[in-house]
């Protein structure tokens, strides 16, 4: 459904079905892909300032009211019963669910104008993913920012160009994959750490989060099978495959080829095991992300940026416990708390708060925030009035993200919302601006021409215009 000022005159009180989808597993890559001499550019970029990315998605519509959009004069059929709170910026302020955050505020360049037109999960998913905005029988074939970044950056000290932490999130009915390289093929989709993918709409539950099992996750030896004997199958498989690959005479390499040997080499590479390991890290450390699924997921993405991973992307959004965590309608289905409430839950924002601030805080201690671009991205927010039942619904129109570190204006508060956060006072910021955002900071020319499996010539982004503002 398309965001309206009618649908706001409604209070959008029937919830659009959840949809999405599976997960590719990812490799290394080459970088590729030059743009046509004496092209003109939407905007030159710049010396990359970022080396990394640290893409935190937060797949299934944050909440924008209840954390960096307040709006403690609206009535409380808007605002809720949360508070606001002062940051370390002056005359910014949060929602009292954001605490550590709000301590942050000087790294942050926060977009409060994150906008578009549509309140379809699917839709809207694959848009904010790749920066290209899709129609549904384009779900799936327009490659991530991820894959982009991957193909013209490449994979770096061992890790491939892309990762996904965990890479589970499935949106659905029924399930769909949006983790995807598109037209650039499947050497560029992302490694995905691992974790049970889940797709169920309604099952959040209100308990306590647990730390996850993530120690080496999918990078673990199989039963029985140690490096050298991995290494002797390697030896194997290529023997078996020697002939096919003659009496074939590719001119290109299979993707699945690329993809064993990505695995390949990252099964067999102490350093970058290494930095998979979260039994490394000091319990303090632990506890200062959070011992809670997203707050070990930023852990490892701090680990595995430092060690050298080009882009991270951070998944939490659908999970084996507590359901759909953001798509906070509040059906009867979904066991979920009041809006007010379940923001205060540690699965929910109060979790992605502390986590949040411990990664910036962490990459910051250790000189690496400067060069690594932090990107805080959800599809859409939520509607401005509490629904009947407690809940809020899907609202393309208004939405809040952030980027820091990596060449990011930190303490900025880029765009606005009206008085009910409903709808921007200003220009509104889609995805595709997003995408350029992202593609500047790292010194990508999002006209940079790359070319699909028939080889034919597309831009690294067709629409999309860096945000004013955000980078330095």
């Amino acid at each position: 459904m398309t965001t309206t000022h009618a649908a706001w005159n409604g209070f959008l009180s029937r919830r659009d079905l959840l949809r999405v989808g599976s997960l590719g597993v990812g490799a290394s890559l080459l970088p590729f892909g030059l743009r046509p001499a004496g092209a003109k550019t939407r905007c030159a970029a710049p010396a990359a300032k970022a080396k990394s990315v640290i893409l935190l998605w937060m797949g299934g519509g944050v909440t924008h009211i209840d954390s960096f959009d307040p709006k403690p004069d609206a009535p409380e059929a808007i605002r809720g019963t949360l508070t606001s709170i002062p940051t370390n910026v002056p005359g910014v302020r949060f929602s009292e669910s954001l605490p550590c955050l709000a301590r942050q505020m000087h790294h942050l360049a926060l977009v409060r104008s994150y906008s578009h037109d549509s309140n379809d999960h699917l839709l809207s998913q694959a848009y904010t993913l790749s920066g290209r905005k899709v129609q549904m029988p384009q779900l799936t074939t327009e490659p991530n920012i991820g894959s982009i970044v991957a193909k013209l950056r490449g994979a770096r000290a061992g890790f491939p160009g892309y990762i996904a932490v965990p890479g589970t999130t499935r949106p659905g009915p029924p399930p769909w994959n949006l983790f995807v390289p598109g037209w650039l093929g499947m050497q560029y989709a992302p490694f995905a750490t691992g974790g049970q993918p889940k797709n169920e709409d309604f099952t959040a539950k209100v308990k306590e989060a647990s730390e996850e099992e993530f120690n080496l996750q999918s990078l673990q030896y199989p039963p029985g099978v140690d490096a050298s004997r991995l290494a002797g199958r390697q030896s194997l498989r290529g023997s078996l495959e020697a002939k096919l690959r003659r009496l074939e005479a590719r001119a290109s390499a299979d993707p699945l080829d690329e993809q064993f040997q990505g695995a390949f080499n990252m099964l067999v590479s102490p350093d970058v095991r290494k930095a998979f390991d979260l039994r490394l890290e000091a319990p303090k450390t632990h506890d200062r992300y959070g011992k809670t699924k997203i707050g070990q997921r930023c852990l490892l993405a701090r680990r595995l940026t430092e060690a050298g991973a080009p882009f991270v992307m951070v998944d939490y959004g659908y999970d084996p416990e507590y359901g759909n965590l953001w798509d906070n309608h509040r059906a009867a289905v979904q066991n979920q708390p009041h809006i007010c409430e379940i923001v205060k839950q540690p699965y929910h924002l109060a979790g992605t708060d502390k986590a949040f601030a411990a990664l910036l805080a962490d990459l910051h201690e250790r000189g690496l925030l400067g060069q690594t671009l932090v990107v805080f991205l959800t599809e859409f927010g939520r509607t401005p009035k509490i629904s009947d039942v407690g809940g809020r619904d899907h609202w393309g129109a208004a939405g809040s993200i952030f980027f820091a570190g990596g060449g990011a204006h930190g303490g900025r508060v880029i765009g606005a919302t009206d008085k009910q956060a409903a709808f921007p006072t200003g220009p509104g910021y889609t995805p595709g601006d997003v995408a350029a955002t992202l593609y500047r900071a790292i010194g990508i020319d999002p006209e940079t021409t790359l070319y699909d499996r028939q080889n034919r010539p597309l831009p690294v982004l067709p629409h999309g215009q860096p945000i004013p503002g955000v980078l330095a």
